[in-house]
């Protein structure tokens, strides 16, 4: 990388750029011609973020990047180079904690990336070198290795097929892990190649590695002795990208042409950056106030000791005279070494043991998501899987879901599951039960028992087995003649029921399969010959002359036949508005309510026509056809021409009705997650149609939904240029969706608005180039911008023919848009990587398609449906648990160190502390950290249960509703009231301070050791009042932390310790407890500071939830849950009225 950008910048081979050339074999062109061997990267594959040798200072520099870390990193170097009031191990000790803690976690996390790096990297490879075949780890392929590939093996780097073991010079390979279809795609050999790969010798120039995956432009040069050497075109359909799977293939040859990072496959990945959570942000803004409070203590009391020593007699009394060494002090020195001292007395307020607590928490409490048993799949045996615990709170602010499509929202298992022809539907059935398989179940009223004539089923069946593009699997099994009479006669082959077909398409298969359930068979393709077996188990062929391909203009394909009887037909199928207007218009409205029907149930309709061309209608399609694939230049226009011109004046036969099965309880998951205030986006490379209707199926358009479409065939519509095309519709559909449409409250969607008009938005990859391509003019941005208002007033968007790179830029467009709101990506393939890495949250399905999503996902999942339990129960636990996790500590502390601050004004500012060292040391770690631990993980304020029928519950605490402000406000004037009443309620009852029996004043150490009682009593009984979920854990902690704290005091002042060289608490607590004027004063200060919190839990009814709106069809199990399930106490004190509202 460093050699390419200094060849650039040195104005080195520019030829080096723009291509590479590649030797084959590294074998060189003529035995006179030199041959220095071109350098290229090697085929490592790199995902892990340290070595063994940088991780020490890159984690620590990392780390040290913190506020926090680094604010506690100064406090410490000030302890130990200033006479400090307090040990420097205060702040040393914790520091080391949490620095560690984290190194360890942040390096076993990268060890599991390294370990998967090595799997792919060790794996070993068979490579043809010097005529011989010599087996090698996949790092150490070269460009211009000659490599080997057995069947349902990974193509280890991206290949130029040179070779096939099939007799058509074809391959088959599957790109599930790239594009995430599970189709078989066919790719072929460069024409002219030898057999023998030994004797080859060649040269490849193509581009420079790109990141597109359809992309692909070279030329080979091949040499052959005294002949000129033969230049063959290369394409897409030559090369074979690392991470496909070779299928039905026994074992190809190619030529490596990119290897490691710079295949299309590495490119496609976003490099693996620190995610932050928005509580960690957050956590940041609360300190930037509490170190300005800090700061501004330390101020005043250094301002005010001087101003306190300049006073006569104050300076230098009688009883503390100033050494020498103090007097030759400098003054400026003296006043700044004073304001250090006194930020490290109050350094207390920032709450260094807060992000020890935090760590363990989101370490700790990652282990519930993968002991979630609702999460454990039966059919792989896996649970779900945690990769980064720091985001566990993350997934209770989602907003944004980025959703792939095959292998997430569908199991990519088409299904054939009914048909019409000629206005009557058919529906499978078990044949015994009917005669042929077929059910007629409606039509028009006149007809109801009536069926379509029986040649027209034969021609629609026949059409189903002819038009496409399907290959039977050569390891499918023999087919034999015997045949079953009687009722059987539908599948006297019941071997034909196991046939594999290979297609482009999943919905082809199905067809062909549903006319086998039929009684038509589709027995192959042999030398451009079509067999199929019919009803009457006759086989009849067909010569297959064109295939008009598919393209997602045109909506539709066909294929132009030849039967035995010399007829010439043509058979199409396609998406209903493209077949419609090409056909008989009597013809529709026979079959248009049954395509409306089932589009509305979900499936995947196709409309089937046909037309017979006499010989001369013929012969001029062939010769247009041929010229147009000659055309070396405008060749796809030129075909889309002629393809026009013979697919008109056809003739309707029927329509089917395909299934692409959602993933289990996908629906039900989709609408949770709207009805949770979650905007869904669907990201897929698969074409419009099929996911079209996967969103019909998933709920996200609804019948009365209206669709804004912005893909290639709308802005080719109206002969207008493309850029003018988009620019209107941009500005049409703004309009319609985002200006015409009325106001809507927060929190409000589909569900309550049913008045209003709801909107879907339909966009393909090529449209998408246009609206982000950075290079274009400043209506780029203009266009943006419209794009993303429009999409972000829609209820559902889906984004279809998606490059891996294109989702991760949907997802930053709107990851970075106004308010910055949290992304969610979820996916099951290599393709969906990008888009994981590029949101906030990136969630990876163990699907079939490899596990490349799973290990670069934060969480993994083994199902869809899975999702739901994960974010409104986990999340939104999680969100609430370390919210109040964050201010505890933030209002503990304040009380802590308010009373210590007072405490200057009344021992001349001279940094006397409060509390003893022990004290200061044990409350954050040991005397108050326990039992917010606990509730930090247990803690349900409303049951899960509850949390999962009423999906609203979720948008209660989004956008950070408890991390807000007004929250953080309510916590800090609790804090400043109860660290007032502690202090000054003391130093009331120290005002006659003989209280014991005999006489004996308290002394300075008593009464501080009286406010400390109170307030670990206070936090910690504050703590006891918001616990809403009781276990044997929470009271244990609680109850135990108050006793350890008791027996610690007696303890610590009950003996002599010989290592302190002053023991100020020795049997002050014991001494203390002896005076009932002190048992009544800790009594009583406690009941005062924890009284608004009592007269709030019992003047302030929680609301029942029938007093909530329910969802429409929402089920009523959230109506009956007890009242206590509802009651939330601790949301009411962070939450408006207006938030508990749901409109």
């Amino acid at each position: 990388m460093l050699r390419r950008r200094l060849n650039r910048l040195l104005g080195g081979d520019e030829n080096r750029v723009d291509s590479r050339t590649i030797y084959v074999g590294h074998q060189p062109c003529s035995a006179t011609e030199g041959f220095t061997p071109p350098k290229f990267c090697d085929n490592r594959i790199v995902s892990s973020k340290y070595t063994l040798w940088n991780f020490l200072p890159k984690n620590l520099f990392e780390q040290f990047r913190r506020i926090a870390n680094f604010y506690f990193l100064i406090i410490f170097l000030v302890q130990v180079i200033v006479d400090t009031p307090t040990s420097p191990v205060t702040s040393g000790l914790p520091l080391f904690f949490v620095i560690t803690v984290t190194a360890i976690k942040q390096g076993y996390e990268d060890w599991l990336r390294h370990k998967a790096d090595n799997e792919v990297n060790k794996y070993p490879v068979r490579v043809l070198e010097d005529g011989r075949q010599t087996s090698k780890e996949s790092e150490k392929i070269k460009v211009g290795d000659i490599v080997e590939v057995i069947e349902d093996e990974t193509f280890p780097c991206d290949l130029i097929l040179l070779q096939s073991s099939r007799e058509d010079d074809t391959c088959f390979v599957t790109t599930a892990s790239l594009d995430g279809e599970s189709n078989h795609k066919t790719h072929y050999t460069v024409p002219d190649t030898e057999k023998d790969l030994e004797s080859l010798s060649a040269t490849i120039e193509c581009e420079q590695p790109q990141p597109d995956l359809y992309k692909f432009v070279g030329r080979m040069h091949i040499y052959k002795p005294d002949q000129d050497p033969l230049v063959r075109s290369l394409g897409p359909e030559n090369l074979l990208l690392k991470g496909a799977t070779l299928k039905n293939t026994k074992k190809i040859y190619g030529v490596a042409v990119y290897t490691g990072m710079e295949t299309k496959m590495a490119l496609n990945y976003q490099g693996k950056s620190q995610k932050r959570s928005a509580v960690e942000k957050s956590i940041n803004a609360f300190l930037l106030v509490y170190l300005c409070i800090l700061v501004s203590k330390a101020l005043v009391c250094t301002s005010l000791k001087y101003w306190w020593q300049s006073r006569d007699g104050q300076d230098e009394p009688w009883y503390n005279q100033k050494t020498q060494k103090e007097k030759d002090t400098n003054m400026y020195l003296k006043m700044f070494t004073d304001f250090l001292s006194f930020m490290v007395l109050f350094n207390f307020i920032i709450p260094v043991s807060m992000y020890v607590t935090v760590e363990m928490q989101k370490f700790l409490g990652s282990f519930f998501i993968s002991w979630d048993k609702d999460f454990f799949d039966p059919e792989i045996r896996e649970g779900a899987l945690v990769n980064t615990s720091d985001l566990n709170e993350e997934l209770g602010q989602v907003e944004y879901v980025f959703t792939d499509k095959t292998g997430t929202l569908t199991q990519n298992n088409m299904e054939f599951i009914e048909c019409c022809i000629d206005g009557f539907q058919y529906k499978y059935r078990d044949s015994r039960t009917e005669l042929d398989g077929f059910c007629v179940t409606d039509g028009p009223v006149s007809k109801l028992q009536q069926k379509a004539g029986r040649e027209k089923e034969e021609l629609f069946l026949r059409a189903l087995c002819l038009c496409h593009t399907v290959q039977v699997k050569e390891a499918g099994s023999q087919v034999d003649g015997d045949q079953v009479d009687g009722l059987d006669h539908l599948n006297p082959h019941p071997e034909e029921e196991e046939r594999g077909f290979i297609a482009s398409s999943p919905d082809e298969v199905a067809l062909v399969k549903g006319a086998m359930k039929y009684g038509f068979t589709f027995l192959g393709l042999e030398s451009k010959n079509m067999k199929i077996r019919n009803r009457q188990n006759d086989v009849e062929e067909y010569e297959l002359l064109h295939v008009l391909n598919f393209d997602p203009v045109r909506r539709r394909m066909s294929v132009i036949v030849k039967s035995k009887a010399g007829e010439t037909l043509l058979f199409c199928k396609g998406a209903d508005s493209s077949i419609f207007p090409r056909v008989r218009q009597e013809e529709v409205e026979r079959i248009r309510m049954h395509v409306e029907r089932n589009a509305t149930e979900g499936y995947r309709t196709l409309c089937v026509a046909f037309k017979q061309l006499s010989a001369e209608e013929f012969a001029l399609a062939d010769a247009e056809l041929r010229e147009a694939r000659l055309a070396l230049q405008d060749r796809e226009e030129k075909l889309m021409a002629v393809y026009n011109q013979v697919e008109t004046g056809m003739s309707l036969i029927g329509a089917t009705a395909v299934e692409d099965r959602l993933q289990e309880e996908a629906a039900e998951t989709m609408e949770a997650l709207q009805g949770a205030g979650m905007k869904v986006w669907v990201l897929t490379g698969d074409k419009m149609e099929t996911a079209k209707s996967t969103c019909y199926a998933c709920r996200l358009f609804q019948r009365g939904t209206e669709l804004l479409e912005l893909t290639v065939r709308t802005l080719e519509e109206g002969g207008r240029k493309r850029e003018e095309r988009l620019h209107d519709l941009l500005l049409e559909y703004h309009r319609r969706a985002v200006q015409d449409a009325p106001p809507v409250k927060g929190g409000v969607t589909r569900s309550w608005s049913t008045a209003n008009q709801d909107y879907g938005f339909i966009i393909d990859g090529a449209t998408l180039s246009l609206i982000m391509n950075p290079s274009l003019d400043a209506s780029s941005s203009r266009h943006k911008n419209l794009f993303l208002q429009i999409c972000q007033n829609c209820t559902a968007v889906l984004c279809c023919r998606m490059a891996p790179l294109q989702k991760a830029q949907i997802v930053k467009m709107v990851k970075n848009s106004k308010g910055s709101p949290i992304t969610l990506s979820i996916g099951d393939g290599a393709n969906d990587v990008s888009m994981i890495l590029e949101a906030h949250v990136g969630i990876g399905i163990k699907g079939k398609e490899g596990r490349q999503a799973v290990r670069n996902s934060d969480y993994a999942i083994p199902k869809l449906k899975h999702l739901k339990k994960l974010l409104l129960a986990h999340g939104h636990l999680y969100y609430v648990r370390i919210a109040h996790l964050v201010q505890y500590f933030f209002y503990k502390n304040l009380c802590f160190i308010l009373p210590q601050f007072l405490y200057q004004f009344f021992c001349g500012y001279s940094q006397q502390p409060l509390y003893d060292a022990a004290y200061l040391t044990m409350y954050n770690i040991c005397f108050t950290s326990m039992p917010i631990l606990a509730y930090s993980l247990l803690e349900q304020h409303i049951t899960i249960e509850v949390l999962l029928d009423n999906a609203t519950l979720y948008r209660e605490v989004a956008k950070n509703a408890m991390l807000r402000w007004g929250p953080f406000l309510y916590w800090t004037v609790l804090g400043v009231f109860q660290g007032l009443l502690f202090f000054f309620g003391a130093w009331f009852l120290f005002s006659n301070p003989a209280l014991q029996d005999n006489g004996q004043v308290f002394g300075n150490w008593s009464y501080g050791t009286i406010v400390f009682t109170v307030l670990v009593f206070t936090v910690t009984l504050k703590l006891a009042l918001d616990t809403r979920h009781w276990t044997w854990i929470n009271h244990f902690v609680i109850w135990g932390s108050l006793a350890f704290y008791v027996f610690f005091s007696f303890f610590w002042g009950g003996i002599i310790w010989p290592f302190l060289k002053q023991q100020r608490l020795y049997f002050v607590f014991a001494n203390m407890l002896s005076s009932v004027s002190a048992w009544l004063v800790i009594i009583l200060l406690i009941l005062l500071s924890l009284m608004p919190d009592i007269l709030l839990a019992v003047l302030r009814r929680p609301k029942s939830p029938r007093a909530r709106q329910k969802i429409p069809g929402q089920s009523s199990a959230g109506g009956t849950q007890s009242s206590r399930s509802s009651a939330r106490p601790l949301l009411m004190r962070t939450f408006s009225d207006e938030s508990n509202t749901v409109i």
